[in-house]
């Protein structure tokens, strides 16, 4: 499956518990076609006292999200769109589908 969202990009939730929330991607993990978005898919985690984590309890942290579910928002306009690739001053780019901006 080729993944069109990169780290940084500014997606929004099209389908699921979280739709339309919108977030900057953290990370994402390309064996699984998952991404971690700031903000979206909260879950909370019992984490055991550590050297890192001392008191321990509960850790609120985002969980994966399929990349089905999310569309990168325009930098034009901050609508969802979809993501083509062009080759420009021969270099090949990410174009938004709704703009024809450069992404």
């Amino acid at each position: 499956m080729k993944i069109r969202i990169k780290s940084g990009d500014t997606v929004q939730v099209i389908a699921g518990d979280h739709k339309g929330s919108e977030g900057k991607v953290v990370r994402i993990l390309r064996d699984k076609n998952k991404a971690i978005v700031e903000g979206v898919n909260t879950v909370s985690k019992h984490e055991k006292p550590s050297a890192r984590n001392p008191q321990g309890g509960i850790v609120k942290k985002e969980a994966p999200i399929h990349i089905s579910n999310l569309a990168l928002l325009d930098p034009k306009s901050g609508d969802p769109t979809r993501v083509g690739y062009e080759e420009r001053d021969g270099k090949k780019v990410r174009v938004s589908k709704k703009s024809n901006e450069v992404i």
